[in-house]
């Protein structure tokens, strides 16, 4: 049996942790604020707006096009609509911290198989600052931790 079937042990205590993480309190308000969200139609489309829009505005930027005051202005003021909007912001904040503890887990798991042992904290911090890229193990860079 391969270390990554559906029947291995790994993948029974991936399962668990996965398990784990559903029946969280703190994830399941951070999942109620995303469904809140995504059930006000009202809210979605300010938050689409502003996000298309600075979009636009980026491109705009990076193809060397000068921005008018009034369409920065007019960009600020929706931004500014968008993060008055408790239910837009609430979204926003849940959807960072899932994206941080999607990336701290993937963290773990990475530098778990890079090195050969669960990392320690001093592992962690040393695989976010440095010379390495922060990509965990340094990759032979040659740098003294």
């Amino acid at each position: 049996m391969s270390i990554a079937s559906y029947d291995s042990s790994l993948i029974a205590k991936t399962r668990e942790l996965c398990s784990q993480i559903i029946s969280d309190p703190t994830y399941l308000q951070l999942q109620d604020k995303v469904e809140r969200f995504l059930n006000d139609d009202a809210a979605r489309l300010q938050y689409q707006s502003v996000h298309e829009r600075g979009e636009e505005l980026h491109h705009k930027q990076h193809a060397g096009i000068q921005l008018g005051a009034e369409e920065i202005r007019e960009f600020e003021s929706a931004r500014e609509a968008l993060f008055a909007n408790e239910i837009a912001t609430n979204f926003i904040e849940a959807q960072r911290e899932l994206e941080q503890l999607q990336k701290i887990i993937s963290r773990y798991v990475g530098m778990t198989l890079e090195l050969g042992r669960v990392p320690n904290a001093e592992d962690l911090e040393e695989s976010s600052s440095g010379c390495c890229g922060g990509g965990g193990g340094g990759g032979g860079c040659g740098c003294a931790h």
